[in-house]
């Protein structure tokens, strides 16, 4: 570590401190901004969604990036401090080795270079997003920046995909500090992937005319994050841009939605597009090399500095000498090896593919906008006014030798292990108008897409599916394989139907085991369960039952089911005994009746949404008020997902992830929407649109969406130009 010099300080203090609109003043820019924002309006409904129109797409764009700073710039500045690895310069240094994981990939001199190299029209997007964050810090003094003071629009393309945890957050940060901090850490049980995580995903279900009432294809969208995580809008222009639905804070573009035409929804992949190569290390004469078939590569190094508030409030920094192979850089050290880790890094074709798809009006036109194959997260449910339906895997797949096993590190050393370009997008399983009528992904493999007229896994290399079978995927099948006649309130039902399959399963198991060996103490338990139609319900005691019994065998049966390479459910299933399945229903009982008194507890006393302020980690609390939620986790096969737990100080469960943003949509002469964000617009606790959809969040009542002008004119509250 060393300090910087004190004129730098000086210079960092000033940057820091000094108010954001003094930078757009010094510079001369609030005359043009002020030009500019005279060609965007934005009018707010009676829910507080923004709907920003402007002259140019560009224009839409400056309007969007000042909306959802006035909605909560904490969060855009948030994001972007990550995808910049800046957010040590905010937080200190806990947050050193999350900046230097992404600094590894993310250089500002490159991004500065790519920008300079992008299309016209792209950069003019660019140039109208951060022209418009740029306005916004200039009209609100009162708003004081953690880090960025001035956006810069190189800035956008480091945050180009709008995926909840991006591939760069697969290197384990124990191990990178490990590495280049020169000690000896263990990865945390959550690295090694022992602890439960909620399923960070979404459902996606696409509906073709035949099953419909009104002859008109529909789909669900159904983001699974965490919450707050997006905005939701509308953003049109004259030059032909008109999308609705969920944007990532900071990004200029609609990331699940629809426009007049078309709609997608995105859904996390299991195909396996991040690979790690152990890379032999030789030195030799001073310097190392690493081997690649029969010769020895020089292995490349650069300094990376990562500034950092220190304790006493001044700034600090600290540089690190960083290695690469051509594979990608080098993130920790197993077993004598040094591994590096491949990624895709295709920032202009990525934000490029996130916006011109919003524009797509059928699938043609859709799958033209995937050929940039800049997308390596997201599979994508779709549907059009023409009636097309379709499930499409991601398109940045690398090829690969599928001898080897890509889901561990492969020697690097071998250059058959190489990645041998990207697939045609032909080549991966994806689904179009199948016969049934419906396709769906609920971040499960592709293989029951579509039932049986889904891909094979036969047919398709074992790397395009990591995931395999979720509770969830075999709930959707069962809802969608009668599905008959329906509208935009049937999908609604499909969305949330209350029944369990992991307990439909795991139930049968424990009513054996109390067969073989009666327990009186837990008669009346069995008994509750056995009864139970595995249906979540606020006013349940079953459902309150088997959750805690479910999450006492998961602490039990995960350990071992990852020592074996063992699917968690599955272990649970038939690998538990069935003396631990009892222990665990023991468990359960106890800890209910502990905390609430009884073990017929009711599930919506127990699992609950809660919000309390604008800070992105909330802190809850039992004595302030909060509304009940029927569903459940998405671990027990809740379509509808809600990520809850307890947290310090409570017993109650409250929810951080899951449901977020819902939508469903039909598509035909018209595009008519219902929909329901968590909470609500704004970021902020004084607004009347902080937490005003919260009652209908958890009872899944969707509110109409305002597409078109006619339907937004009785429900707008007030138009107003950004600066306003």
């Amino acid at each position: 570590m060393r300090r910087l010099s004190v004129s730098v300080l000086a210079l960092a203090a000033v940057l820091l401190t000094a108010p954001a609109h003094a930078a757009v003043e010094k510079n001369g820019d609030l005359p043009r901004l002020k030009a500019r924002a005279a060609a965007v309006s934005i009018t707010r409904d009676d829910w507080g969604i923004a709907h920003i129109h402007g002259k140019t797409d560009a224009d839409a764009v400056f309007g969007m990036a000042y909306a959802q700073a006035e909605d909560d710039f904490n969060r855009v500045e948030t994001n972007f401090m990550t995808s910049l690895g800046r957010t040590a310069e905010a937080e200190g240094e806990k947050a050193i080795w999350a900046d230097l994981r992404q600094k590894l990939f993310i250089d500002p001199a490159v991004l500065k270079a790519d920008y300079a190299k992008s299309p016209a029209w792209l950069k003019t997007l660019m140039n109208g997003w951060a022209d418009g964050l740029n306005f916004y810090l200039a009209t609100h003094p009162d708003v004081k920046p953690r880090a960025i003071t001035r956006f810069e629009p190189w800035m956008a393309l480091s945050f180009s995909e709008g995926s909840i945890g991006g591939d760069i957050e697969r290197v384990a940060l124990t191990q990178l500090e490990a590495f280049y901090g020169q000690q000896k850490l263990a990865m945390t049980a959550d690295e090694k992937g022992l602890l439960f995580k909620e399923p960070k995903g979404s459902n996606g279900m696409a509906i073709a005319p035949k099953l419909t009432l009104e002859g008109h294809a529909l789909l669900l969208i159904n983001p699974h994050t965490s919450f707050f995580f997006r905005s939701e809008m509308q953003v049109s222009s004259d030059q032909g841009l008109n999308a609705y639905g969920a944007t990532t804070w900071g990004q200029f573009f609609i990331y699940q939605g629809f426009n007049a035409k078309a709609g997608w929804m995105h859904t996390s992949s299991g195909v396996d597009v991040v690979d790690e190569f152990a890379e032999t290390i030789v030195e030799k004469d001073g310097q190392r090399f690493y081997k690649y078939g029969k010769e020895l590569r020089p292995l490349k190094s650069e300094v990376i500095t990562v500034p950092y508030r220190a304790a006493d409030g001044s700034m600090a920094e600290k540089k690190f000498t960083v290695f690469k192979t051509h594979h990608g850089p080098i993130v920790r050290e197993e077993g004598g090896k040094w591994i590096s880790i491949a990624l895709m890094n295709k920032p202009v074709a990525a934000l490029e593919q996130s916006f011109l798809r919003t524009k797509a009006t059928d699938l043609k036109s859709f799958m033209k906008v995937a050929e940039l194959k800049a997308n390596s997260s997201n599979n994508t449910l779709f549907a059009d006014s023409k009636g097309e339906i379709a499930y499409l895997h991601p398109q940045f797949i690398p090829v690969r030798d599928d001898r080897f096993d890509y889901t561990k590190p492969v020697d690097g050393s071998d250059p058959a292990t190489d990645w041998k370009g990207l697939h045609a997008l032909k080549d991966a399983p994806h689904v179009v108008n199948p016969p049934n009528g419906w396709t769906f992904n609920t971040n499960n493999w592709p293989y029951t897409a579509a039932g049986p007229y889904s891909p094979k896994k036969a047919d398709y290399p074992k790397y395009m599916d990591t995931f395999g079978e979720n509770p969830r995927g075999l709930h959707a099948e069962l809802v969608l394989k009668d599905a008959r006649n329906l509208t935009l309130g049937g999908l609604i039902d499909k969305a949330y139907d209350p029944y369990l399959t992991a307990f439909a399963r795991l139930i049968p198991t424990l009513v054996a085991a109390y067969d073989a060996a009666p327990d009186p103490k837990l008669a009346e338990q069995v008994a509750a369960l056995k009864a139970w139609d595995c249906k979540w319900s606020a006013r349940s005691t079953e459902t309150s039952l088997a959750v805690f019994w479910g999450e006492a065998m998961w602490a039990k049966a995960a350990p071992a089911a990852k020592a074996q390479g063992l699917n968690t459910y599955d272990y649970m299933a038939d690998k538990l005994t069935p003396a631990e399945k009892l222990a665990a229903l023991a468990e359960a009982s106890d800890r209910l009746t502990a905390d609430f008194g009884s073990w017929k507890t009711p599930w919506g006393d127990i699992n609950r949404f809660q919000r309390n302020d604008a800070a992105i980690v909330q802190t809850f609390d039992d004595a302030k008020p909060s509304i009940p939620v029927a569903f459940t986790s998405a671990q027990w096969g809740s379509l509808a997902s809600f990520g809850a737990k307890r947290w310090p100080g409570t017993k109650k469960y409250y929810g951080t992830l899951g449901n977020s943003f819902v939508a469903v949509v039909q598509f035909g002469d018209k595009v008519r929407a219902r929909a329901v964000s968590a909470g609500g617009e704004s970021g902020d606790p004084a607004s009347p649109h902080f937490n005003d959809q919260a009652l209908r969040y958890s009872l899944g009542n969707l509110r109409d969406v305002y597409f078109y002008p006619e339907d937004l004119k009785p429900h707008a509250v007030k138009t107003y130009r950004p600066g306003q």
